[in-house]
């Protein structure tokens, strides 16, 4: 179903851990080269990126852009076109997190979520769309959340920007509709990722719980499964809207939350 995905070439912010990462590896095992972009420590991610060349048989890039400099977004781009002749796939997932009641919220906890987590999909969209469309051809995946389509407290600027991810989403649909190129947004529930292990201890210091309870009655209470999303589930629906076969889905949000929004 996904032969046509070998050769292609992908652009995956946030993609040196949890979920970026795996989606890189998911979408390698097709045959598609990737542009890895994160932070980390320098000789793992090279390690990483080798790896994934060596066992996939793929060409594996890695730009250290920082996802909150739109200068630095826009030589991302312009180095994978470089490298690979063109852009097939975007996948903007570069993301954190900060759980705090509103009234003590930092400001620059804010400004950082915003920049991150909506601000550099508008930049690496903006960059890629002019590529897509001399090709005729893209794919555009934007990693919201079940928090695009509901919220839950302690997280305003995470559900903010998540909401704002699908604003964009439906917007810049309309606008490549007729130029061959998709964008959608898929909305994970509760992966266990290192983002949400971070968001174990906060939580729980916010809520004055310990970290089984919340596990238990915050995370995987608000999932009727009740558990947790894993990366294979993720990477099977990502395969779909990135190859051919997923070429009449746009504008859309694809929950994967284990019933979570269907509440």
């Amino acid at each position: 179903m996904f032969d046509d995905l070998k050769g292609r070439n992908a652009v995956i912010t946030g993609s040196t851990s949890g979920i970026g990462l795996h989606y890189a590896q998911g979408l390698a095992a097709l045959g598609v080269n990737v542009m890895l972009n994160g932070f980390g420590d320098e000789a793992k991610i090279e390690e990483t990126r080798k790896d994934i060349a060596d066992t996939y048989g793929v060409t594996s890039l890695y730009n250290g852009a920082d996802m909150t400099k739109p200068k630095e977004i826009a030589g991302l781009i312009a180095e994978a076109k470089d490298a690979f002749g063109r852009i097939d796939i975007l996948i903007n997932n570069a993301g954190v997190q900060k759980v705090s009641p509103i009234e003590d919220f930092p400001d620059e906890k804010w400004d950082q979520i915003i920049a991150i987590n909506l601000s550099s999909a508008f930049h690496t969209i903006k960059h890629t769309v002019p590529i897509m469309k001399a090709q005729n051809f893209g794919r555009i995946v934007n990693t919201a959340s079940a928090h695009a389509l509901v919220a839950s407290p302690f997280k305003a600027a995470y559900v903010a920007a998540k909401h704002g991810i699908m604003g964009l989403t439906k917007t810049v649909a309309l606008e490549v509709a007729e130029n061959g190129i998709t964008c959608n947004a898929i909305c994970p529930g509760y992966v266990k990722t290192p983002l949400v292990e971070d968001q174990i201890a906060d939580t729980a210091k916010a809520r004055g719980m310990t970290e089984e309870e919340v596990k238990k009655k915050v995370m995987l209470e608000a999932q009727p499964t009740k558990e947790f999303v894993t990366y294979e589930q993720l990477n099977g629906l990502l395969a779909y809207l990135c190859s051919d076969v997923g070429g009449g889905c746009t504008g859309t949000a694809y929950q994967i939350d284990g019933g979570w929004t269907a509440k």
